[in-house]
């Protein structure tokens, strides 16, 4: 799949552009007769606006707006992280982030806002044009699915990050449509239950290597947990699939069906999964791929490149050294993470110590002696050719086994203690109560800078959220700088969520009220 991305996305270029043309320049003839209007006839032409969906699933910036990873930005919301940088100007932007200070003028949301919108318009126009596809049902009910899936993941983002947003199920017609108002949570969360049910239905249970990232049926399965948790823990309601509720059993019925018969599994070794062998494993049940092919070069386009830019802006700023290369030393390690994680198999995979590395080191801001090393700029995934901050090659591990096992265990399974000891067996530790706050806590080891915690932390409430994000006066041994640089407070009045961007607000003609607390 990787491959096919590279080969046609560019060829889908002109499409997604043409939503943002003048009207004088719609008026005129086209030079390049594949518009929407007749680009969607034969198989192939529907695979590459396909893989025009998948390829926002890599986006990491907005061109003139901000880059906006989101495993360094949630992670730097959450207390694994701070924001990091060569120095205070350098980091402004994320530590508004990290310090819950974030205007509605912030570059950062900005991107992420854009980049969701932009793969759901993408899922929506190919929802609207499959059927003129000259192409098998089966083959259309596939293209269907995944859309339907897609669209799910960008508005569960979405929703997630900003929660009142305009819920568009299709490409707006005309000028009568741009100005659309804000849909409820509970309209949002449903559609992507309902996106997700219906997608599962059509999705394959297995992919051929040539495939490898597209998506399956247990991937749906998965999501649709991973949202249910979020959506129940922060909305304390269950979701509504068109006709069909979906509560905890029947999400816990799913996983337990994806244990079960999907084939995945974990991996013997746990640090085998942020490891080039470990890429579209067996425990890697949804998974984003990056790359360096094409290798790239074009700062000024960097979304041109398949780099991975969470690794490149969370490595560490390190000079002649074998083993790192010239990370940007962003999302900087909290000691909360490692006294929670310091004393546990996972931590040496986890956490990346300053004294672990050769070279030169330059300490950039809220420096703390600590880097991330499942994402970093590390000698196995540097790139082969190209500009080499922008080709780092290690993919996103969206959602592992180990995560399936430890929602299914929380959901209720009645295999919850057997899901709960398998994580644990796997780091060689042994087996614990499968209590709720058991349970809670292994998702800290196992997850920990995976871009998850911020969510888990939201999904347990406002008060819970209040207590684990606020800390002062913690402090380790290789700090530099204030301890005022290091502390941080939540800002409740928010409930977490993200300002809704000043330019949509401004758009939106009246139709949006902008977020509590901004």
């Amino acid at each position: 799949m990787k491959k096919l991305i590279y080969k046609t996305a560019g060829a889908f270029l002109l499409i997604s552009l043409l939503a943002a043309c003048s009207k004088d320049f719609l008026d005129l003839q086209p030079l390049d007769q594949e518009v929407t209007t007749s680009f969607y006839k034969t198989e192939e032409q529907a695979i590459q606006g396909l893989v025009a969906i998948y390829d926002v699933l890599g986006y990491q910036d907005t061109p003139g707006v901000s880059w906006a990873p989101f495993i360094v930005i949630s992670d730097v919301l959450s207390d694994d992280s701070y924001a990091g940088g060569a120095d205070a100007n350098d980091g402004q932007d994320e530590n508004e982030f990290n310090n819950f200070n974030i205007p509605t003028t912030s570059k950062i949301a900005h991107a992420i806002w854009l980049k969701n919108y932009t793969g759901i318009y993408r899922a929506n126009v190919l929802l609207e044009k499959i059927e003129g596809v000259d192409a098998s049902e089966s083959f259309k009910k596939r293209l269907i699915a995944e859309s339907k899936f897609l669209r799910a993941y960008f508005y569960f983002e979405q929703v997630a990050y900003f929660e009142n947003i305009p819920l568009l199920t299709h490409t707006l017609s005309g000028p009568s449509e741009y100005k659309q108002p804000q849909a409820t949570p509970e309209q949002v969360y449903n559609q992507i239950a309902l996106d997700l049910s219906e997608a599962m239905a059509d999705l394959p249970e297995s992919v051929p290597a040539a495939e490898a990232g597209r998506i399956t049926k247990w991937a749906a399965q998965a999501l649709l947990a991973r949202v249910y948790l979020f959506y129940n823990g922060v909305y304390n309601n269950d979701l509504q699939a068109g006709t069909t509720t979906i509560n905890r059993g029947v999400v816990a019925g799913y996983l337990d069906e994806l244990i079960a018969n999907s084939g995945h599994d974990l991996l013997e070794d746990y640090s085998e999964n942020f490891k080039l062998a470990g890429e579209n494993g067996k425990e890697s049940v949804f998974e984003i791929a990056y790359g360096d092919t094409p290798p790239w070069w074009d700062w000024g386009y960097v979304r041109g490149g398949e780099g991975n830019l969470s690794a490149q802006m969370q490595g560490p700023r390190v000079t002649g050294s074998d083993n790192w290369n010239r990370g940007w030393s962003f999302g900087t390690v909290s000691q909360k993470l490692v006294d929670d994680i310091k004393n546990d198999p996972r931590y040496e995979y986890t956490v990346l110590r300053q004294e672990d590395l050769d070279g030169t080191l330059d300490k950039g801001y809220q420096h703390t002696g600590y880097f991330s090393k499942k994402y970093s700029s590390d000698a196995e995934h540097w790139g082969t050719s190209g500009q080499f901050e922008l080709n780092r090659t290690c993919n996103h591990r969206v959602i592992r086994f180990s995560d399936v096992l430890l929602m299914a265990a929380e959901l209720g399974s009645p295999n919850a203690q057997q899901y709960l000891d398998r994580v644990r067996a796997r780091v060689g530790l042994g087996s614990i109560p499968a209590t709720p706050e058991n349970i809670y806590k292994e998702r800290r080891l196992e997850l920990s800078l995976e871009g998850i915690r911020y969510f888990d932390v939201l999904r347990k409430g406002l008060s819970f959220a209040n207590t684990t994000l606020s800390y002062s006066g913690i402090r380790g041994p290789n700090y530099v700088g204030d301890q005022q640089l290091f502390d941080v407070t939540f800002n409740q009045a928010t409930k977490g969520f993200l300002p809704i961007p000043q330019t949509e607000m401004d758009l939106s003609g009246g139709k949006f009220n902008q977020n509590q607390g901004y």
